[in-house]
């Protein structure tokens, strides 16, 4: 933040504060889909309010209706035993207590249509990047055949109907808002895992039609990017299951075309499957030739590399990532998207980290504006992932000097050239922000722009390091958009050299963007104010959401997939967490 220049923040809406997360943008479910869950929730609602009972089941026995509430207010449900049931247990209380203790999945003493629909859901979850094993996935078949059994136990009816209450819920809830807890990556979510609404919900999906696929569906995340990454994610899985061959083998200068490389026919199979070139009849047995090397290119712009085409080692390392890793990229970048909130009141602007890109959103979360940013540096100055909201555009802003790059970075150039402040164009600021007039070469004013007793601040000018244009938007970690006059590095592949901030490629077309529904902001009068003499600070007539994420795997608008660097190791700490599920350590 930029004391003495930036007002006080005005407060986030309630919906905001609930609201980080992170990545990637999802596919619209219809009408119906979108507004299952708020329609069945708003009904249950006005049955509890007027005293009714949720529709009932099968009518358990005065013994079974004893050993049923027993078994759910136990500590531990011994079914479900690796799973994490107490997050659950009161939903599971208000399910049973709101039909009267009778069971929601068994019809004649045998598992209803529902139920049989619901676990084939539960069993195929991989293919929603979760891991069946944390659904029951391997034991349902059994479990079912056991209940279909003739003059079974009424005990079994109330241990197979609990343990499908429990596993539905956790996959409502893991489906909707993630496995993982986003408080433990510094994000918060949107959603209430104890899941207000949810034992209404999973009895709309017990009692109701035929169609629990589509029901359950309905929680997902509905953006065009999320759908797509989930065909991604189906691709992938396919051809990490088709593929046998091997490693590309090791080089020892880069490969240029016309040399001769003895992967020239694995490298042409990896290609074609990774869908980068088109297959030939004929192959050259050894020769790197300009088809080859065009495939090469089109794999490097897929992965953040120099499309140079040139196979070199790090191109080299990225053909050999196993297959298995990019499928795990695109669970953790589905699993980060849940975080996100499932509406917005307008359409967000986002920031991918590791992609080092800006996307802005138009109302059909189609996306409308591109292009690329810089990030804080990987080594101790990582831009955060969080939701906020821009609220204004400065021109011509000031740039208030943070004490560490101050006190680390200026002052050390101010003891070899007494003239480095004004050359810069930096003011000396008291606490307030008031210029002090001094001598900027005296030991004194030195030590105390060290110590933080006095401040530094840029004057507003083309050489400004926040450029012409900064947005603001509130945040507890003081990160911004704004321009920058090294324009330089955004031809590089990769992109994180700030301390935090987030440089935008283009800011203009940004703040022409963003400010489209501020009357009076035209192309022309933006200009304008780059190009004047003051600083002028212009507060959207309505905030635009923001999103900082981070997702290693993007899927384009034409389905093409691209993967990128954990840069900040946020995979690998996102895996790790996942990993104390049980069944995904099993898989992994």
């Amino acid at each position: 933040m930029e004391p003495g220049e930036h007002r006080e923040n005005p407060k986030l809406s309630v919906y905001w504060k609930r609201a980080t997360g992170v990545l990637a943008l999802l596919v619209i479910a219809s009408a119906a889909e979108r507004g299952l869950w708020r329609t069945t929730q708003q009904n249950s609602e006005v049955q509890l309010r007027e005293g009714r009972k949720m529709p009932g089941g099968f009518s358990l026995s005065p013994e079974g209706e004893a050993g049923l509430k027993t078994f759910v207010d136990s500590d531990s449900l011994a079914e479900t035993r690796e799973f994490a049931v107490g997050k659950l247990k009161d939903a599971v209380k208000e399910f049973y207590a709101s039909s009267n203790f009778s069971l929601a999945w068994i019809s004649e003493r045998r598992p209803t249509s529902q139920a049989k629909a619901t676990i084939e859901v539960l069993k195929r979850s991989g293919e929603k990047g979760l891991v069946a094993e944390d659904y029951g996935g391997p034991e349902w078949d059994a479990r079912v055949a056991r209940i279909e059994q003739t003059d079974v136990p009424e005990a079994d009816l109330v241990t197979f109907d609990v343990s499908l209450t429990i596993m539905a819920m956790k996959y409502v809830s893991d489906l909707s808002a993630g496995r993982a807890n986003p408080g433990l990556f510094r994000f918060e979510t949107a959603f209430d895992h104890e899941k207000k609404g949810l034992p209404e919900f999973v009895h709309a999906v017990a009692k109701g039609g035929p169609d629990v696929k589509r029901l359950l569906a309905g929680v997902e995340p509905p953006f065009p990017a999320y759908g797509r990454t989930i065909d991604a994610l189906h691709q992938y899985q396919q051809l990490a299951g088709a593929d046998k061959g091997g490693g590309l083998p090791p080089i020892e200068k880069p490969i240029r075309p016309g040399l001769s490389y003895c992967g020239v026919s694995r490298l042409h199979q990896l290609l074609i499957l990774f869908g980068d070139m088109q297959p030939r009849v004929h192959v050259p047995s050894q020769v790197y030739d300009e088809d080859l090397a065009a495939g090469v290119r089109h794999f490097q712009e897929r992965h953040g590399l120099e499309p140079s085409g040139v196979m070199d080692e790090s191109t080299l390392e990225a053909l050999n990532v196993p297959l298995s890793k990019r499928v795990t990229q695109l669970e953790l970048t589905l699993e980060r998207w849940r975080w996100v909130p499932h509406e917005f009141t307008h359409p967000p602007v986002v920031v991918n980290i590791p992609e080092f890109r800006l996307r802005a959103d138009d109302e059909h979360y189609r996306w409308a504006l591109s292009m690329k940013v810089v990030v804080g540096k990987a080594y101790e100055h990582q831009t955060p992932v969080f939701a906020s909201e821009m609220r204004s555009v400065i021109f011509r802003p000031y740039w208030n000097v943070p004490l560490e790059i101050q006190r680390t970075e200026i002052v050390p150039k101010l003891q070899e050239d007494s003239a480095y402040l004004s050359e810069d164009s930096y003011d000396i600021v008291d606490r307030k922000g008031r210029v002090v007039e001094d001598d900027r070469a005296r030991a004194d004013v030195r030590q105390q722009l060290e110590a933080g007793q006095l401040g530094l601040r840029q004057k507003p000018g083309p050489e400004n390091a926040l450029g012409l244009i900064k947005f603001d938007s509130p945040n507890p970690f003081g990160i911004y958009l704004h321009g920058t006059p090294s324009a330089e590095l955004f031809s590089r592949s990769r992109r994180d050299f700030s301390h935090g901030c987030i440089r935008v490629e283009d800011p203009f077309v940004l703040a022409s963007w963003v400010l489209r529904g501020t009357p009076g902001w035209t192309k022309e009068r933006i200009q304008e104010a780059m190009g004047g003499d003051r600083t002028v600070r212009v507060d959207l007539a309505e905030p635009v959401p923001l999103l900082i994420v981070y997702g290693t795997a993007v899927v384009l608008e034409n389905g093409e997939v691209h993967f990128y660097d954990d840069i900040y190791a946020y995979d690998a700490a996102l895996q790790a967490a996942l990993v104390k599920h049980k069944g995904v350590a099993q898989r992994r």
